[in-house]
């Protein structure tokens, strides 16, 4: 059994899958669809093209999709962070005099984080690694990815510097209140989301929420919401036959009429007459569609 000592990857596919227990600091990947996770530090929905970064402690992760999702998680041992990190800022003398001393512990913003093409990289050599026989060189592996997270965490903290608080503590504290929200809209942006909801489970008022939002992400919860429905739906136009009801339904909003006008508001023009384009484009000679909205 693998204990709190030992780096490791676990490696599954599974369309439906739920688990809950204990697990040490990791950052959890996914392809061909999403997974759930729920925290004492909130709910993250995990999908392609983005990781989630947890610190040790409990949590529950559950898959329903119609295929198999592949999953790729790295686990790191206890004390590993802190040991990088006291190497990335001690001075050499530091290092030299005590190395065996240990920092203080590194607590990171348990979030959904976009994979950068340094880390897609990191990541490849990490998977193409993993069942080689050198235990040195994917153990070295460990530490670049460790680097690449402290660095990520580090850049963090010049956001949170932007934040209108006199307090340092009281900054970092909303931050977090702001991201535990931010990760709920993009979890569930599909399902019909009020501003109380969002407000209750970032423990703020409704109005405080909408000024503190729009103050770190430039737009409020509800075009954050209507930003990632629109996206959702270009790519079910794109890959999928899906009528515009089903489409509609499928990302949360009441009716293709105001699915209708939402989308067409974002990109000019309707679905219909982009579902057209995107045809058009895969197959300039043989397509018969026009361009021409009805």
């Amino acid at each position: 059994m693998t204990t709190s000592t030992t780096n490791y990857i676990l490696q599954a596919k599974s369309d439906l899958f739920h688990w809950e227990g204990v697990g040490q600091l990791s950052i959890k990947t996914f392809v061909n669809g999403k997974a759930f996770y729920k925290t004492n530090r909130g709910f993250f929905g995990v999908e392609e093209g983005r990781y989630l970064l947890l610190n040790d402690g409990p949590y529950t992760i559950t898959i329903e999709e119609d295929q198999p999702v592949e999953s790729f998680c790295i686990f790191f041992k206890s004390g590993f962070a802190e040991d990088v990190l006291r190497a990335l800022t001690d001075s050499t003398d530091q290092l030299i005099s005590d190395p065996s001393k240990r920092s203080g512990p590194v607590e990171f913003y348990e979030r959904t984080y976009p994979i950068t093409p340094s880390l897609t990289k990191q990541l490849h050599k990490t998977k193409a690694l993993h069942s080689h026989l050198d235990h040195t060189l994917w153990e070295e592996q460990y530490h670049v990815l460790m680097e690449n997270l402290l660095i990520s965490h580090f850049q963090q903290l010049n956001e949170i510097g932007s934040i209108h608080a006199v307090k340092s503590s009281t900054r970092e504290e909303l931050y977090r209140r702001m991201t535990v929200a931010h990760e709920y809209i993009r979890a569930y942006y599909d399902r019909s989301l009020t501003l109380e909801e969002i407000s209750k489970i970032a423990c703020l008022s409704p109005n405080h929420l909408i000024r503190a939002y729009s103050q770190l992400y430039g737009k409020t919860p509800h075009r954050h919401i209507s930003e990632f429905r629109i996206e959702k739906a270009k790519g079910l136009l794109k890959d999928t036959e899906l009528s515009m009801t089903v489409i509609a339904f499928e990302i949360g909003f009441e009716n293709p009429s105001s699915f209708t006008k939402i989308f067409k508001q974002y990109n000019g023009i309707s679905p219909t007459l982009y579902r057209k384009k995107v045809i058009l484009e895969k197959n300039p000679i043989t397509s018969s569609f026009t361009m021409k909205e009805k």
